[in-house]
């Protein structure tokens, strides 16, 4: 049974190695990163030893989070394929979200000391993930230790915005963000709360920060015309949201999506407004199908998709903080695989990350795309409408004798008698398609499926068998202890 059950697993092996895809290998930008965004004190309860003033139960106390959750749960975020986590501010802090810093020396001690964060940066780089932090520029608290010594003005209830025309304000916290640059072996920073922080300072605070940590990528949350490696692009985030929050959408804000601005983060769903979930279950929409067409949009469109914690539980929340909860890993996590699959697609594939795009179709919801380079070419096509939709394609767009081979599905597309491939997709689906010779009978396929069927029935046959004998001789015992 263990020579079986060895063999089986070797035909399953071949069998899924019997219809490669060859993928480019390039050096690697900021175009090729997906990232997970999530709050430190919200993600994971790992130490009891810093949960002072912590109320569970309390939506704006500090809950527990700490980055000794995080390492409890790195297997949570390795399962999902980002290639950045992002951890947000964690810089000691007023508030639970880390915004209202009060100090940019020393980390928040209800998050973990500095020997805690060393350690969970070490795990994360060992499982092969990148991390960003968040520096923010504004609104820290009015408690600040700065806040007697440099010029700031007041802003929201308890806070200040620091005097960012002063040399003095700007060389301090230039200062303050390159230590902790050095400090900590950080891939990111995301500068935030920058309101209308002057454009030269903002290029000087990211030189220093490049000079210190090569490699660095240094980005934010805002529009700016500073020399970040990314901004959000909000037109074609607003876009996605508008175009898949609720079925048989008017979808033409979509056709404003070209093959430009492939490092612009993508993030319809974000921490400081009403969660997607939100206005979808205002709308009377189903949560999970939803999510699925968006995200299959978003992963595979230009650009770099962030996506905020506890999407994959499809989270609800208008506003902060209840659109901030504790994550609970009790909830059906039906979109963790999803987002795995398609984070997985997209990191082995350069020209899901970088090629060509082209629209072929988009009317009603129901859209079809091309992403295309020198090595391959894929069919992407979303039905977020509520009848079954078909597409022609004609083979002057990919070619005579190919086949589509769907890769979520499965499905598979090849030329018919009238000299077209019709992709058809049932309602709010999405499959992603590669393009592929077809060759008629894959015979190596073939012969592993043949193999894999006949090692299955064997192995099948055998404990049959053992069943049958186990039976005999426990009969034979029977009579024998009888007489």
């Amino acid at each position: 049974m263990k020579r079986i059950t060895g063999l089986l697993a070797a035909c399953m092996l071949a069998l899924s190695i019997a219809q490669p895809v060859t993928y480019a290998e390039t050096e690697k930008t900021f175009s090729d990163e997906s990232i997970y965004d999530l709050l430190v004190d919200r993600f994971n309860n790992g130490l009891g030893t810093n949960d002072f003033d912590v109320n569970a139960q309390d939506p704006n106390a500090f809950n527990g989070g700490d980055f000794g959750g995080i390492s409890n749960r790195l297997q949570h975020l390795i399962d999902m394929h980002f290639s950045m986590i992002s951890i947000g501010p964690v810089f000691k802090t007023a508030t639970y979200d880390g915004n209202q810093v009060l100090d940019y020396s020393e980390l928040e001690p209800h998050f973990g000391t500095s020997e805690e964060l060393t350690e969970l940066l070490s795990q994360m780089h060992d499982a092969d993930l990148k991390v960003m932090a968040d520096f923010p520029l504004g609104n820290v608290s009015a408690d600040h230790v700065w806040a007697n010594e440099l010029a700031s003005s007041p802003a929201e209830e308890g806070t200040i915005d620091w005097d960012l025309s002063s040399k003095e304000v700007q060389d301090q916290l230039i200062g303050a963000a390159v230590q902790f640059v050095k400090d900590y072996e950080l891939a990111g920073l995301r500068l935030t709360k920058l309101k209308e922080v002057d454009t030269a300072f903002l290029n000087r605070m990211i030189e220093a920060l490049k000079n210190e940590r090569e490699g660095l990528y240094v980005i934010t949350n805002e529009a700016s015309d500073a020399s970040f490696d990314s901004v959000p692009a909000k037109e074609r985030s607003d876009a996605i949201q508008e175009s898949f929050v609720q079925v048989d959408p008017d979808s033409s804000s979509m056709d404003q999506f070209t093959g430009e601005d492939t490092d612009k983060l993508l993030q319809f769903d974000d921490l400081t407004g009403p969660r997607f979930t939100y206005r979808m279950v205002e709308l009377r929409q189903f949560p999970p199908t939803r999510w699925k067409v968006a995200t299959a949009a978003q992963f595979m469109l230009p650009g770099v998709p962030l996506v905020p914690y506890a999407t994959e539980i499809a989270v609800n929340g208008k506003e902060a903080p209840e659109s901030h909860p504790f994550f609970n890993f009790k909830t059906d996590m039906e979109l963790h695989e999803w987002i795995g699959d398609l984070n997985t697609l997209r990191n082995d594939s350069d020209t899901l990350r970088n090629g060509d795009f082209r629209i072929l179709h988009n009317e009603d919801g129901f859209m079809v795309f091309e992403r295309s380079s020198e090595k391959e070419k894929w069919i992407i096509a979303i039905n977020n409408t509520s009848e079954v939709q078909s597409f022609e394609i004609n083979p002057a767009e990919i070619g005579e004798k190919k086949k589509l081979r769907g890769v979520l599905g499965q499905d598979l597309v090849k030329e018919t008698k009238d000299n077209k491939y019709h992709v058809v997709l049932d309602r709010e689906l999405a499959e992603i398609y590669i393009v592929e010779e077809d060759e008629g009978f894959n015979t190596p396929y073939l012969i592993a499926s043949l193999l894999v069927y006949a090692f299955f029935l064997s192995f099948l046959f055998a404990i049959f068998r053992k069943g049958r004998q186990r039976k005999k001789e426990e009969a034979l015992k029977k009579q024998q202890q009888t007489k």
